[in-house]
Parts: structure tokens; sequence; C-alpha cells
């Protein structure tokens, strides 16, 4: 007896279910954090708000702060997809900047700066440190994959040779504060 493969159409199935769920768990986690606060929040009230078990929850997230921080993860994830779909021929920085405006301008799916929702709950991470965190995780994994990318483009070992990540390591006091949603930087040459 052989085993048969699954439809294309039950995989398909299956992914947009698995990103419903998921979905529906990032959208607890953060609607109760932002009620209640990181510390009041458990795991197992986001995953009885999204209509889960534990169980399922565990499956898709490690815990609740990387659940409501899910949008970053996927804002990242869009920026490298962008970034790969980008011409060969264009140089990296160049490259790196028009993937991250077509992100930005998206009108299908905002970046984070646009949904309020978002916003305060970023402005949530600057004062509670296991979201600061999970929130530093999160960006760092896209930074590295955003540097992957950039080392392929060039043909080099990002490894080895520190170039591609040198914009990632230059003002680190500056990158690695909080975000601020709506925070203007100074005036230049101040």
């Amino acid at each position: 007896m052989t085993a048969t493969k699954p439809s294309r159409t039950a995989e398909d199935r299956r992914q947009r279910k698995a990103r419903q769920t998921r979905d529906a768990l990032a959208t607890a986690a953060c609607d109760l954090i932002l009620e209640r606060g990181s510390a009041a929040t458990t795991v197992e009230a986001i995953a009885e708000r999204a209509d889960v078990t534990r169980r399922t929850f565990s499956r898709h997230f490690a815990g609740k702060e990387d659940a409501a921080l899910d949008f970053v993860r996927r804002d990242g994830d869009r920026i490298n997809v962008l970034l790969r779909s980008r011409p060969a021929g264009e140089p990296p920085l160049l490259a790196y900047r028009r993937a991250v405006r077509d992100w930005l301008t998206d009108p299908e799916d905002p970046a984070w700066h646009v949904r309020p929702r978002m916003r305060r709950l970023l402005a949530l991470a600057g004062t509670e440190p296991e979201l600061f965190a999970a929130y530093q995780r999160i960006r760092v994994d896209a930074q590295e994959e955003s540097i992957r990318i950039v080392a392929g483009r060039l043909g080099i070992d990002d490894a080895r040779d520190v170039g591609p990540a040198a914009p990632r390591d230059a003002p680190a006091p500056v990158r690695d504060a909080p975000p601020r949603p709506g925070a203007r930087p100074p005036p230049h040459g101040r």
C-alpha cells in the first residue's frame, strides 16, 4: 500500500487554518497585555480568549511576549521577503532602503507605525522588561536574516566579513532604545 500525498488544497487549508490560529493568538495576547499588562496576563488567558488549548499556544509561540509582538516578527519577515525580491544588480543598501519603503507604503498590510494598538504595545515595551527583551530578540532575528541576504547579494560569507553587519552594530545605544511611537529625532546638529 502506498501513502498518498495530501492535495495542494488540503495543504493550503491547513496552512490557512494555522495562520488564522496564530493570528488569533497574537491578537488575544496583544489585547490582554494592553488591558492588563504583561505580568497580569497568562498564556492560559490568551489561549482561552483565542478559543484554543494551551498546547496549541505552545505550538505557535515560546511565550506571551512573543505572541503579542508577532507583528514585529511578521514585519521583519515582510521586509526580508521584499529585500530578497529586489533586482540582483541593485546595490545592497539601495535594495534594503527600497524594501523598507515598499513595506512602509503597503496599503494592504500597513506597517506597525500606522496601527494604533501596535504603537501602544511598543510604548509599553519600553516599561516592561520581558516585553522589551522579546522585542529585541525578534528584531535581532530579522536583522540577522537581513545581513545574510545582503551578504548573499555581495557574494560574501557574513560569518567572516563584518561588512554587512556594520550598520547593525554601529550606534547600539541609540538603536537599542525602546521604540517611542511618534517621537521625532532632534534637529540636525544637536
